[in-house]
């Protein structure tokens, strides 16, 4: 994993990407966001809530807003009811936006941050909901999902869904590939898709392999440049020889390093077979699909852990 962030702090070195840290009141945040100022890698912004900001640290490479004197507070608030369009009055609005995450949201909503990384203290639903009332999809998407990076070694893999959406259709399977292919690109991975299922081109006929199968069309149908193919079985998607056996002629069967699963089922226990099983490393979640990077922390993360997502989260801003 070490050279992949390497990796990605090159990318973003010198570009002044402002990243939101709405948990300014634990340690582990404070000493990722002060480390990352300190490297030059992005320029943090913390939110300065009723607790205080832990001491000890040198915080003159941070930005630190408080939303109760925040000087483009009305200007927020008149964008965040414009944005929910009659579904918060603006007395309403100015109590949500009081709230850090609801206020860092705005802040990337508004261009006055690049993206943001949250949950250390919060739920997943409370950095997530923002995000999706008013960052949104990017045009095209419907839904976002989060995706793995594996790790292991030398190799490198994408899993999605392995986090949000239990049922995608057909047409969000053919979404989560496209964008799982620009994430892998992202990583340095050269994306060949495979859009799994327990069938392997045909040999099975059910609703399921019909949905996965209808994805793969919609996938290819978009022209998005990327080698995706399905519908297959893993073993028919990672290994050369069953590959070529089963899906002859395919570009993806046995050389696939992006996975998309066809439930949230299938998605999480696969990722977590691979990583307590297969001893990969396990990047992720990372949230996708939304027109801005938003990405949450687990509760349980370190400090390596707010920085590491605060990496990818300020590379997610390059890739369209």
């Amino acid at each position: 994993m070490a050279n992949i962030i390497e990796q990605l702090k090159q990318s973003i070195t010198g570009k002044g990407l402002r990243i939101v840290f709405p948990e300014s009141n634990d340690e582990r945040i404070v000493r990722a966001a002060v480390q990352l100022a300190e490297e030059g890698l992005v320029q943090p912004i913390l939110i300065q809530t009723g607790q205080p900001i832990p001491g000890g640290q040198d915080l003159s490479g941070c930005t630190i807003l408080d939303p109760r004197k925040f000087d483009k507070f009305d200007e927020m608030t008149d964008a965040f009811v414009a944005r929910r369009k009659g579904k918060a009055t603006k007395e309403e609005a100015k109590q949500l936006l009081l709230d850090e995450n609801y206020f860092g949201t705005m802040l990337v909503y508004m261009g006055l941050a690049d993206g943001l990384v949250s949950g250390a203290c919060h739920s997943t639903g409370e950095t997530v909901l923002p995000a999706l009332q008013i960052i949104k999809t990017k045009p095209g998407i419907s839904r976002t999902f989060g995706y793995f990076l594996m790790v292991r070694n030398e190799e490198k893999y994408i899993f999605a869904d392995c986090a949000i959406n239990p049922n995608p259709t057909a047409e969000q399977l053919a979404e989560f590939a496209i964008e799982s292919a620009k994430a892998a690109t992202m990583f340095g991975i050269e994306p060949k898709v495979a859009m799994l299922s327990f069938s392997t081109n045909g040999s099975a006929e059910t609703e399921e392999t019909a949905k996965v199968q209808k994805a793969t069309q919609l996938a290819q149908a978009a022209d998005s440049g990327f080698v995706i193919d399905g519908e297959m079985q893993f073993d028919a998607a990672f290994v050369p020889s069953v590959g070529t056996k089963k899906y002859p002629g395919s570009p993806v069967a046995g050389r696939a390093n992006t996975f998309v699963f066809p439930d949230l089922n299938s998605g999480n226990i696969g990722y977590k077979i691979a990583q307590r099983l297969g001893n990969f490393e396990a990047m992720g979640p990372i949230l996708a699909g939304l027109n801005q990077p938003v990405n949450d922390l687990s509760r349980g993360c370190d400090s390596e852990d707010v920085y590491n997502t605060a990496i990818i989260t300020a590379a997610q801003t390059l890739v369209k």
